[in-house]
């Protein structure tokens, strides 16, 4: 019996340690972006007041060949400074969070499934950019091509912050290159964003509301892809809401975070139906109509990518495609600040 007390005073040791370690290191990475963000600030700020002292040596000296570089500088400094500020107006709750974002194929078959396989590729793209590291949780891909639905973990300071704004369905108009008559085809396909949520924050979910589902991976992956029934769905049931996890090597791994996923979407979808316990969310997950386009990308008869919430227009639907949508995320952020 004494034996058996001391190993269990060890485990308890051992596991109020790692708690220990786990909130020191929660700490440090905290620091470690405030500091970040003042060095941000301070780089701004002379780069700044060096473009203010180029600018008065060329009018005291009369040399204006340095005009275009003078222009090219403040040109940059000015996004920088644009880009500062509206980090500035990310103060959510989960803002500062790692981003969950999902991509959902609409009806429409094969040119569906091609749209939100674009559609991963941009996002992708925004994330390099952005220096985040994306991660494959869950890919459902279908034998003629394309996607049907895909979930991936974005991580990066204020990733769900800027990807909020996101959630929604996306339109795609363009001429098909999968129909042979080169008719134009209009296609949809389904955004939704939530935060990943830190393992202390706690969640109560009833057991019985719960439906869990085991299923063998497919798509690319490890070793045990198409080979042991790892992959782990799960359904709750109140309000229909699934989550589904196929990226860890185990089925008890996949389980971990298709919880941790499901948390975070009653989290949220607590706090937007404005409820205070998650046992008064009823009826089925909804938040996202179809029908309700937040955004157009339009490939034909002319180019245009145009944002229904904030009005704004890009000509270039490449470079957007390409990833380059943070014109859009800023519009929406400033928008909502007002």
């Amino acid at each position: 019996m004494k034996k058996k007390a001391i190993k269990l005073e060890k485990e308890s040791y051992a596991e109020d340690l790692w708690q220990d370690i786990d909130k020191a290191q929660k700490i440090m990475r905290e620091t470690k972006i405030l500091k970040d963000q003042i060095g941000e600030f301070e780089d701004l700020r002379n780069k700044i007041e060096d473009l203010e002292v180029l600018i008065e040596l060329s009018i005291e000296e009369e040399d204006y060949n340095v005009y275009k570089e003078i222009k090219e500088d403040f040109g940059k400094i000015s996004k920088e400074a644009e880009d500062f500020k509206l980090s500035t107006l990310l103060s959510g709750e989960y803002d500062k969070n790692n981003a969950i974002l999902s991509i959902h194929s609409g009806a429409g078959g094969l040119e569906a499934q091609d749209w939100a396989e674009m559609l991963l590729r941009m996002y992708k793209r925004w994330a390099d950019q952005k220096n985040f590291q994306v991660t494959i949780l869950d890919y459902l891909s279908d034998t003629e091509g394309g996607i049907k639905s895909v979930t991936m973990l974005i991580e990066g300071f204020n990733a769900y912050g800027y990807l909020k704004s996101e959630k929604g369905v996306h339109r795609l108009v363009r001429i098909s290159p999968f129909d042979s008559s080169n008719k134009r085809h209009t296609s949809f396909a389904s955004i939704d964003v939530y935060p990943e949520l830190d393992d202390e924050i706690e969640v109560e979910i009833n057991e019985p509301d719960l439906k869990i589902d085991t299923y063998r991976a497919s798509g690319a992956g490890g070793q045990h892809v198409n080979t042991t029934d790892s992959a782990v769905r799960i359904t709750h049931i109140p309000t229909g809401i699934m989550v589904q996890c196929q990226n860890e090597r185990s089925q008890h791994s996949n389980r971990i975070t298709a919880m941790r996923m499901l948390k975070a979407k009653l989290i949220q979808l607590q706090e937007e139906e404005h409820k205070e316990k998650i046992e008064d969310l009823q009826g089925k997950y909804t938040q996202i109509a179809w029908g309700s386009q937040i955004r157009s990308y339009i490939f034909h008869p002319y180019s245009l990518v145009k944002d229904h919430r904030t009005d704004v227009e890009v000509g270039d639907v490449n470079k957007v495609m390409d990833g380059d949508i943070d014109i859009f995320i800023n519009e929406y952020l400033k928008q909502k600040a007002l």
